[in-house]
């Protein structure tokens, strides 16, 4: 079980519903980590991450971007070091991933195929389809083996 730090709620913040829903989540993100074996190098950066985070005396706007920023990088460092990710974070990331590396080559190749460039927009809706059926099967594959945390983050 990893020993990682909570984050508080500033004071100047709790009339903010959208910065107390960003720090829950957060929290609901530390709390599930906990449950998962992480090397210690791994905790101390969440635990450097939330100590800042906790010492911040920013206003709500730059509180928010730097909470986002931090749970972001705390997101990645799991994914890279344990492959560990949050519900639904390959589908997402696969959704843009597909639409540039096969939407746009189909896309090209049909309006190069058919002497037509308006056919360069039906491949972005090909790629999203196999970035997101790429995305769904390896997020089904971390879920089977164990590697995926019981929270589904919103936004970036």
């Amino acid at each position: 079980m990893a020993e990682l730090s909570e984050l508080k709620l500033h004071e100047q913040l709790k009339d903010d519903s959208q910065t107390v829903a960003a720090v829950n989540e957060f929290n609901t993100l530390l709390q599930e980590l906990r449950k998962k074996n992480l090397s210690g190098s791994v905790e101390r950066e969440i635990n450097r991450a939330v100590r800042e985070l906790n010492a911040s005396t920013d206003g709500k706007t730059t509180f928010n971007k730097l909470l986002k920023q931090r749970r972001f990088a705390i997101v990645r460092l799991v994914e890279k070091e344990h492959k560990i990710v949050p519900k639904g974070y390959y589908r997402k990331l696969w959704l843009s991933l597909g639409m540039a590396a096969f939407g746009l080559p189909l896309g090209v190749a049909f309006g190069t195929a058919l002497h037509n460039t308006a056919y360069i927009a039906l491949g972005l809706p090909l790629g999203l389809a196999i970035g997101s059926g790429i995305g769904r099967r390896m997020d089904k594959k971390a879920a089977e083996e164990g590697r995926q945390l019981n929270i589904e983050l919103k936004g970036k």
